[in-house]
């Protein structure tokens, strides 16, 4: 099937992603306890027909292609606004952080249920609590969690997640969260920050259709961003800060691959934007061996100063508070104890997986800096992220967003496997399917990495 028939095919598929993820949307998932896994079917499904959109796609003429590339990640985008967050409420966070700041106070100073703050409570972070038939308050609705006030220590309804402990994000962040705060009314809810990452995946999807025409890629390769569930889902219905740090470091590699020998304004551009990056979500750091070994000198010093020039304001105001929630976060998570390394676990139990990780982080990133292609750092920031992905198995699968261009980029589809085993492991929680689905994400990619090396010779 070619030409008119296949863009007909494709625009029908992208018209049933766009109903499915309604459906998707609207349906609370982890919410709702009347769900009963519905968001698992339908999510299977949008990823069903994902697949068949991509494989249409490569029978439609470029120019035509492009076309439906970019027309389907906005409309993808829209379709994924059709409701609140469905499996994360990290979006609350962001907006509170944004109104504090707002109001003149320092996101680090306090945690949410702080009484110091009650004058930035809104209705839609902290509803109202209802007495039960014993007169005892309690919190209703989906979202919602029941905290105590500090230091009164009186019931507190809140949609914000840990409002006991003070914010984990970084300054770049920060700002971000104000600046799109800062644009609506306190008392909108979810919808700000699911416009912002509905604007940023397109903002991705026409940066990799123009590097690609550039690069003299085939542009059709941008549709596995541009039209991916897991894109909708974490950087718009989710609305996760990850999306902007994606498309920072996206900015970053490019301008880095065009930076010649000489050209030191580019590689301080390229810093910028990588510092910008890490100081959005601390992730991005992953992805500096990719793009260092040209301009390693410029590329540092710009970062770094980047990064540190946008924490100044905020030490200033709190201190050594800037550092929030991390230690606690990667201690809950299970990285202290070696834990949470579901795949490393079963070989090295304990402190053992965490000698382990780093010892195959640190090879990693020893052989992309020393073999990635300064021109054509793709397939080196797939390999670094996507190691560091298969190695540190997160329970969130939001950090993925930060691979998905660069596969894009690559060719190398069948990476795709690591963002689909992340969510299978977050829709379905326990340690076996986060085993089973790194496992055969790590087998699929070493597979496809013989075959190809087979092919070659």
């Amino acid at each position: 099937m070619t030409g008119r028939p296949a863009t007909v095919l494709t625009i029908a598929l992208l018209a049933a992603m766009a109903v499915v993820t309604v459906l998707s949307v609207t349906a609370l998932g982890f919410f709702d306890p009347a769900d009963a896994g519905g968001i698992v079917w339908l999510t299977a499904l949008l990823w069903a027909l994902y697949a068949a959109a991509l494989w249409t796609v490569r029978h439609i003429p470029p120019r035509a292609a492009v076309v439906l590339v970019i027309a389907g990640s906005a409309v993808l985008g829209a379709s994924a606004l059709a409701g609140p967050p469905n499996t994360s409420t990290d979006s609350a966070r962001y907006a509170w952080d944004g109104i504090v700041q707002l109001g003149g106070t320092s996101p680090y100073a306090y945690v949410p249920a702080d009484d110091a703050l009650e004058s930035f409570r809104t209705a839609w972070l902290f509803p109202a609590s209802v007495l039960d038939a014993d007169g005892r308050a309690q919190c209703e609705g989906s979202r919602v969690e029941r905290t105590i006030t500090v230091p009164s220590f009186v019931v507190l309804c809140t949609t914000i997640n840990r409002p006991q402990v003070n914010t984990i994000y970084p300054p770049a962040a920060e700002l971000y969260f104000a600046a799109v705060r800062a644009t609506v009314p306190s008392g909108a809810a979810y919808w700000p920050f699911q416009a912002a990452g509905a604007l940023i995946a397109v903002g991705v999807s026409v940066a990799l259709v123009l590097a690609m025409r550039r690069r003299g890629i085939d542009p059709r390769w941008a549709a596995l961003w541009a039209w991916s569930p897991f894109v909708a889902t974490e950087a718009v219905t989710n609305s996760h800060v990850d999306a902007l740090a994606t498309l920072l470091l996206l900015v970053a590699t490019l301008l880095l691959s065009r930076a010649g020998p000489g050209d030191m304004k580019r590689s301080v551009l390229g810093g910028i934007a990588l510092g910008l990056s890490i100081a959005t979500k601390l992730v991005p750091v992953i992805g500096v061996p990719a793009v260092l070994r040209r301009h390693p000198v410029s590329v540092t010093i710009s970062a770094l100063v980047t990064f540190v020039v946008l924490y100044i304001p905020y030490v200033a105001m709190t201190g050594l508070a800037v550092i929030g929630f991390l230690p606690g976060y990667l201690t809950e998570e299970g990285y202290d104890d070696g834990s949470r390394f579901a795949l490393l676990s079963l070989v090295a139990p304990g402190v053992g997986a965490i000698v382990l990780a780093g010892i195959l982080l640190l090879v990693t990133a020893v052989l992309v800096f020393r073999f990635a292609d300064p021109d054509n750092p793709w397939l080196g920031q797939v390999v670094m992220i996507g190691v560091t992905i298969l190695v540190v198995t997160p329970h969130y699968s939001w950090y993925a967003l930060l691979l998905v261009p660069f596969i894009a980029l690559s060719r190398r589809w069948e990476w795709m496997i690591v963002p689909l085993a992340l969510t299978a492991q977050l829709l379905v929680p326990t340690v076996a399917v986060s085993r089973i689905s790194f496992g055969v994400a790590a087998a699929v990619v070493l597979a496809a990495a013989v075959m190809r090396r087979r092919a070659r010779s």
